[in-house]
């Protein structure tokens, strides 16, 4: 496998996405989300051929959650392809339009990126939010998914690339690199003459070995501690229902909650009240020595080590510790890698300013759910990623957030004077 004719073609086909009209592109997502429909039964097929073999080399449950496909996350997938077709095409809008005194109209137009590299894991549905986010808005693709995905992918990316071809455009503006070697990777984090953003999905040691080995621009997004902090004027009859739905509706998704901060005053009753919830869907409590007495009755308990606090758990664990005050909780936060979704429960409009301000996450939330941290949620489509950082994108990636903009100026025959 050559990367370099890779890059060669996904660069020659961004050209030919880069001026295709809008109609064209939604004509392609609506075969691809055909072909997935028609194909159902083989990709199901090759998926389970992926989870027998993760099984088998003992994947955890937390893995095999995300790397499964079923007809409903199918059917879900599906729905999402066509979503996008549904969404405003940014390529070619125009903003921060104005006229200079000289008689010349100055705008910012909106253009795709040209080549974006995407590396991740055991997430065959990220194949299909990428390689849709990127067709509507011009980019080419060069995919890099784990191994635990390898036929699901393959078969994916056969779909895409038939839908493509039916629809008029370049096969090669989704690609997918078919060998899991890890030297590919760094060959790809190396291909800065054609691929223009390297976007990694997966864990931290994922986004450090990119960040450190990139000669390309990397979004670093996905990973970071959830927060949710309850203040002494929340509702007490409320809150759990935000916080169990924050741990248990997919404990594998990088928005679930992994840390809950309780104010002093309001621990024993709050806790209380979780106890049988967080006893029903088998929750691992793992809590600070002061915490511990109130959790007397959870099934599944013990207490905390420093480092619990840094683990993304992705699985039905939950750290507790007790904070004074909103001030005490943002402390704990900026400590412990808040940076991706956080949320405050408080009936305190001071609190709850304050918590926004102080939070240095993507997505802060108030009275919320830290699962709402999602493309489709926000109304964005699919996402092709969560980004942590500050510079160009934060929170779900979608549409607008894979173009870039050139600056377009228009006047009758006029020289700078």
């Amino acid at each position: 496998m050559s990367l370099n004719e890779m890059g060669f073609a996904a660069k020659e086909a961004a050209y030919a996405l880069a001026t295709a009209a809008t109609a064209q592109k939604n004509r392609a997502l609506a075969v691809i989300a055909d072909e997935l429909a028609i194909n159902k039964a083989a990709i199901l097929a090759a998926n389970e051929k992926d989870l027998e073999a993760g099984r088998a080399s003992g994947l955890p449950e937390a893995m095999l959650d995300r790397l499964m496909l079923n007809d409903a996350r199918l059917d879900g997938i599906i729905a999402d392809v066509r979503n996008v077709i549904t969404l405003d095409d940014p390529v070619g809008s125009e903003v921060d339009c104005k006229v200079l005194e000289n008689g010349m109209t100055l705008s910012k137009r909106r253009e795709p990126i040209g080549v974006i590299g995407v590396i991740y894991e055991a997430r065959p549905n990220v194949t299909i939010d990428i390689a849709s986010l990127c067709l509507k808005t011009g980019n080419a693709s060069i995919l890099r998914g784990g191994k635990e995905t390898f036929h699901s992918n393959m078969e994916l990316v056969k779909v895409i690339q038939t839908a493509l071809e039916k629809a008029g455009l370049p096969a090669a503006s989704v690609q997918y690199i078919e060998k899991p070697d890890r030297e590919l990777v760094t060959e790809l984090l190396h291909l800065d003459q054609y691929v223009d953003m390297i976007i990694p999905r997966g864990g931290a040691g994922l986004h450090k070995m990119c960040k450190q080995n990139s000669t390309i621009p990397v979004i670093i997004g996905g990973f970071g501690i959830s927060h949710i902090f309850v203040d002494e004027s929340a509702d007490l009859q409320r809150a759990p229902d935000v916080i169990i739905n924050a741990k248990i509706q997919r404990p594998s998704a990088c928005n679930a909650l992994d840390t809950l901060l309780v104010h002093r005053a309001i621990a024993q009753p709050l806790l209380s009240a979780l106890l049988p919830s967080f006893n029903d869907n088998n929750v691992a409590l793992v809590a600070t020595e002061e915490a511990m007495p109130l959790l007397s009755g959870a099934e599944t308990l013990r207490a905390s080590k420093e480092q619990d606090f840094d683990t993304e758990w992705l699985s039905n664990t939950l750290g507790i510790t007790l904070v004074d005050d909103v001030n005490d909780a943002l402390t704990h936060m900026r400590e412990h890698n808040a940076s991706h979704s956080d949320a405050i429960l408080t009936n305190d409009l001071a609190a709850a300013e304050a918590f926004i301000n102080g939070a240095g996450s993507a997505a802060v939330y108030v009275n919320a759910s830290t699962r709402f941290t999602d493309g489709a949620q926000f109304g964005l489509g699919a996402e092709v990623a969560v980004s942590t950082q500050k510079l160009h994108a934060r929170g779900p990636m979608g549409l607008t957030e894979l173009t870039t903009y050139k600056w377009v100026g228009k006047a009758d025959y006029l020289p700078r004077p």
